[in-house]
Parts: C-alpha cells; structure tokens; sequence
C-alpha cells in the first residue's frame, strides 16, 4: 500500500468521525494561555496548575527555527543534532570536522562558542487585540499594512525599552487575525556548543528511514547558554526521568511548531497546492540534484554542502506529503464542507453577516493577484534568483542604511527596533562562507531565473545581460569581499554613506535592483497579505462566534504544547510498536551508508544494555520547528527529546490524523546510555542528573 492510498484510508477514517470524537482527540498545538484542560481531564485524568504551565513556558526554549530546553540550572541545553548541525559546520575546516567527528567538552572552558546562535525563553504573554485592531479599524490596503507594522513595532520597542542586549519582544498573530499576543522573550546571545555525536549516530538511516520509524537515531546534542561570560544560571529547567518513558504514558512536547495551514480558505489551499508547493518541489528537486554531485567531490565539499543538502531533502519530503494531502478530494470535500458551513452561520446572523462581507471572495482576488506576480515576486523579493549568503547580507547592509534612519513605525518589520539586535547578529557573524560553494548556488540560482522568466524578460536582462549564469556567478563572487565580518560590520556603521562609496560587487547588485525589489513588495503586501489579513481577521470573528474560544490557533513558530500518549498505531494491517532498543541499532548496522554505526559504537557495543529503550513515537501533534522539543510527563520530567514525525504526519499542515500521526524522539534512557557508555561523558551526566 503506498503512501497516498494509506493516507486517504486514514482521512476518510477522520472524515467520518464526529465533531466530538475531534475533540477527544489528542490534536492541537496549544498557547500556554489557552491549553485544554478540560481535555486533558477527561481523557488523561490530568490538570496542569498555573505554576506547572510557568514552568513548563520558562524551562521550554527556542533556537530559531528549532526547539530546545534548559535541563539543569547552569543553562545546559538540550536539543537535536541537525539544530547544531550549522554550528557544527561554522566551527569547523578542512582539518577539523566536528561534524564528522563528533565533539565533547569535559569543562566549561572547552566548550566552543556558536557564531550565530541564539537561545530565547519565552517569559511573558500579553493579549493586544484591542490596541491592534484600534490601529487598523476601516482601514485597508496599504494603509492597513502601514497602521498594522507601525502598531506592532511600538508595542515591541515599548516592550523591550533600554534591554535589547537581554530582551526580545514580537507581535504574534494568532487565528489569522483574530487575536494579537505580544510575546517577551529572555535572549541569551552567548552560546557555546558542549556535546555533539558523530553525524553517523543521529543520521543512522540516512534519507531512507527519515520520516519512517521503526527509527535509530541519537539525534541529540548540548548547548549551554552564557551570561556575562559565565554559564547561565536559570531557576526553570527540566530534570531527566530516571524511568524514561512508559507505554501509553501522557506525554507533553513544549516546542516551536514552524506554521501550520489548518485555517486557511479554500482559495488559499488551491494556491499552495497548484502554485506555491509545485514551484518549491521542480527547483528543490534540481538543487538536490546539484549539491550531491558537489558533494561528490571531495571530503571537504561534502562538509560544506551538508547542511544545506540536509535541509533540502528534509523539505522536500514535507512539500511532497503536503502536495498529496491536497491533491486529495476527500480532504479539500472536508475543508469545503467546513468553509461553507461557516458562511452559513454567517448568512443566518444579520450583524454578524454586515460585520464580516465577503471574507472569502476578497481572499479569492487576492490570489488572483500573487498567481499573477508569483514568479517574480519569488525571484526578485523572494531572493530565488540569488540563492547565496553574499547576496543575503548585501541586502541587509543596502537596505539596514535606508531603513535605520526612518521613524521607528515606518521602517521594514525586519529593521524596527525590536528587531535590530538579531539581525545585527546575522550580518556580523563570523560563520565561515565559501566563495566556490556559492558560485555553485548562484549559478543554479541565475539559471532557474532564466527558464522561469524567459531570456528577454527585461529583468533577466538586466542580470544577465551577454553573460552566461555561470560567468555572472564567478563575476560577482570574485569581486565581493563580504566574507570578511570586519568589513560587514564597518559598512553597518558607515551608513549610507558606505554603501554608496562601495564597489562590492553584491551591494551594487542590491542597490541596482532594489527599487524594482521594493516594488513588487510592496504591491505583494497591499493587494495580497494587506488583504488576506484584514478579511482573515473577520472570518475569525465568525469562527469565535460559531465555536467559541476553546480551539487551538494555527502555529506561528512559536512557543506551543501538544499532549498525547506513547503508543505505536497499525501499518498495512500489522501492529508498530512504540519503541526500538539499541540493539536494533546494532543489527541494522551494514557498515556502509547510510546504515553505518560511528566506531565509537562498535567499539562500546560490549559496554552497552542492547535492550535499552532508544527511539520511541507518542500520538503528540507536531510539525516542522518542533525539533528539539522536550518530551516531558506530567512531573514535568524529560522523558524524550522530539526530532521528526512519521510519514503520516506530512499532511499535519492542513489536519491531524490520531489514527496515524506519530511524533519520534529518542528516550532520556537512550541519551544516558549512549553518554554513559559510548562518550564516557560523566561530567554531563552528573549535572542532568543534578549530581
């Protein structure tokens, strides 16, 4: 059976479940304002108390784009491996793969600073929904746009004040719309990796067992956060269970959920599905093509390109089940069945009916509109057709200047106040760049630009010029000198004035496309997120009014908790039993990739307890940005460490399947085996374990 016809078997199943039996169901990235505790009352005999929920909020952490947790009062961090993989890859070189090879500190003096790492704690949630809407009341378009960034960027400066060294605050958008939360984070910019295992423990499997299970991975690591030069103390963090976790046992994962699509309309869906996921899955699948030929050639270009080859295929596995999800009709009969549902409930209720419009048709226009400008749009604004940190940096440089001396509200999101501090820390990172790598990117990059515009496009032109994809690459690479941070750094502070006196190659490239740029921007916020937004917000008042406020958001990459329990499900009429043991690991082994145990395990397999619980899956609703999550019990104890779902879960963007949707971790049990008897790490041991 493959995975389309397993994935319809399971939505019918949901499809003809009833409303409550929805609600029984362990589904739902929550706010910790909001959790479901009537829920988890009744089916789990569980209440989390106030100080469990703060606890939980300020032991949780995030990574940027991926999750994490403090586990010990000195801001030892646990999270994945493939979260550290980039820092692995900044601190290492040709002579010194700690990618490869794996690192440890034994003392706090030993542990290597990550160049462009960032750990933030959420600390405080505050609903302005009120102030939001007051800003934006009657108004649309541009001017909604402008009112709405200039209402976020106040609350946010107000909110961080003097301490933007310490503090981070956003405006988070939450139902579409229909609720505004500022969100204030502790920001620890000091911090040093402290244990890592070698790529082959946490990769065991490679691309064939990814998103499949049963799984053997150790895809774990540590950090620890800084403070004033000295490890962090923190009073919230997460003890390991000295148990591990248990069948059918209620477990939490407290992580950052990337962004999920549950509540979008129809027209959205059929535009994700026909134009946005296409357009990513033909060029992903092209780049992945390119970067393992790269890789191909050389220990040290595989080590530069893995990470970026990492993320591809992790993407494209994801792009490719949520394609499948939508391609299906009986989910789109589902997501149809509701939306008209809604807009019944609508019709039926005059005031409600004058309040919210046609929601939905102007979403439908909208569109119309991004369908319209979508290839050039990405290319041009979107930076597709300049796939390279040069160019990255070179717009933050060009466009930091013009946006640094505007009034606070009127400057690009990117560039308020509140923001500045994280991307003054991408610009001046030291993370290594290598100029031949990127020649590789651009010249895919340029090339696809070409086939997607067409040769006599005026833009194409403009780049290309008599010049070949591969010609314009070398010659732009070969006449930056913005690898070099120093340089980065005093372009910043020179201001304009800098940037106009430079003749970098990249930033002239920013600067000559950057009105066209700034254009098809803004046309793309007034004519299409201006207006997905503002109706967005209205059809969410007519959710609230139909279903009231007890329904989870849709996840916006940040802090969110999922329940369920550990238990395995049915695949092709045969039972998958929640848990793998080490030696599983071990009889899998071939010796060659991707099915190669590091040395360090061969040579501790004597040392080991084989039948140690090692992978595990929950029924927990998780989704890209969730790695690295704590898997905690109700003592609030690690019991797993989340670092990917199952198959089933590629369609957890647009709904959950309790059925067949699985998270996969690996068991605290696993973790302290493998530091205790494969890294002899005693040191880290004894402080999980509070010692």
């Amino acid at each position: 059976m493959n995975l389309r016809a397993t994935f319809l078997i399971s939505l019918t199943i949901l499809f003809l479940a009833s409303l409550p039996a929805l609600v029984i169901a362990d589904e739902g990235m929550w706010t910790f304002d909001n959790l479901p505790r009537d829920a988890l009352k009744s089916k789990y005999s569980f209440t989390p108390d106030k100080d469990w929920v703060d606890h939980a909020m300020r032991a949780a952490v995030n990574l940027g784009g991926c999750s994490a947790s403090m586990i010990s009062p000195e801001g030892l961090v646990l999270t994945n491996h493939h979260c550290v993989a980039g820092c692995l890859q900044q601190i290492s070189s040709a002579k010194k793969n700690y990618l490869q090879d794996g690192f440890l500190a034994r003392k706090h003096e030993d542990e290597l600073q990550c160049p462009a790492t960032e750990v933030s704690r959420l600390e405080q949630i505050t609903d302005k929904t009120q102030e939001m809407n007051s800003a934006t009341k009657g108004l649309t378009g541009e001017a909604y746009k402008n009112a709405q960034n200039a209402m976020s960027a106040k609350l946010a400066a107000d909110c961080v004040g003097d301490k933007k060294d310490t503090v981070r605050c956003s405006v988070v958008t939450l139902y579409q719309g229909g609720q505004y939360h500022l969100y204030r984070y502790h920001r620890f910019s000091d911090v040093r990796l402290v244990w890592a295992p070698e790529d082959a423990a946490p990769n065991f499997g490679g691309d064939p067992d990814n998103f499949n299970f049963p799984r053997f991975g150790l895809d774990a690591s540590m950090l620890r956060a800084y403070e004033n030069g000295k490890p962090a103390a923190v009073k919230d963090y997460f003890p390991f269970s000295a148990s591990g976790p248990k069948a059918d046992e209620l477990v939490f994962t407290a992580g950052n959920p990337g962004r999920t699509n549950r509540l979008l309309t129809i027209s959205q869906l059929e535009t994700l599905r026909d134009v946005r996921l296409i357009s990513t899955m033909r060029r992903g699948y092209e780049l992945r093509g390119v970067l393992t030929e790269y890789r191909k050639l050389g220990p040290e270009q595989a080590r530069v390109a893995y990470n970026d080859l990492y993320f591809l295929e992790n993407g494209l596995k994801v792009a490719s089940g949520e394609l499948i999800a939508l391609q299906s009709p009986e989910l789109m009969t589902r997501k149809r069945s509701d939306e008209a549902s809604l807009k019944k409930f609508v019709n039926a209720n005059p005031k409600l009916k004058a309040e919210v419009g046609d929601a939905w048709g102007a979403i439908e226009k909208a569109q119309a509109v991004y369908r319209d400008i979508a290839s050039e749009y990405d290319a041009v604004e979107g930076g597709r057709a300049f796939n390279s940190r040069y160019f990255s940096l070179a717009r933050a440089l060009v466009r930091g200047a013009d946006e640094r001396v505007k009034a606070n509200g009127d400057r690009l999101p990117e560039f308020t106040s509140a923001r500045l501090p994280l991307t003054e820390r991408q610009v001046f990172s030291p993370a290594p760049i290598y100029p031949e790598f990127e020649k590789l990117k651009l010249e895919f990059s340029l090339t696809k630009l070409r086939e997607t515009l067409g040769t006599d496009d005026p833009f194409v032109v403009q780049i290309l010029g008599k010049e070949s994809p591969a010609q314009v690459a070398q010659r732009l690479v070969d006449n930056t000198k913005l690898g070099d941070p120093a340089l980065r750094k005093a372009l910043w502070q020179g201001e304009r004035a800098a940037i106009d006196k430079s003749d970098d190659a990249f930033l002239k490239l920013v600067r000559d496309i950057d009105v066209r740029a700034r254009a098809l921007r803004k046309r793309y916020e007034n004519e299409v997120s201006a207006v997905e937004q503002k109706s967005a917000e209205l059809i969410a008042r007519a959710r609230f009014a139909q279903l009231g406020p007890k329904v989870y958001p849709d996840a916006t990459g940040t802090l969110r908790l999922s329940f369920g329990a550990v238990q395995g499900w049915t695949e092709r009429g045969k039972p998958v039993i929640p848990f793998t043991d080490f030696a599983g690991a071990f009889n899998r082994n071939t010796g060659a990739e991707p099915y190669a145990l590091p040395a360090s395990w061969i040579a501790s397999k004597d040392k080991m307890n084989l039948a140690q619980n090692y992978n595990f899956v929950s029924s927990n609703d998780i989704i890209g940005g969730n790695s690295g999550s704590p898997m905690i019990n109700r003592n609030a104890e690690i019991v797993g460490l989340a670092f990917d779902g199952n198959v089933h879960s590629h369609g957890g963007s647009f709904w959950f399947d309790p059925v067949m949707n699985r998270t996969i971790g690996v068991t605290s049990g696993g973790i302290q085996e493998a530091l205790k008897n494969i890294y002899g790490a005693t040191e880290l041991l004894a402080e999980i374990k509070g010692k």
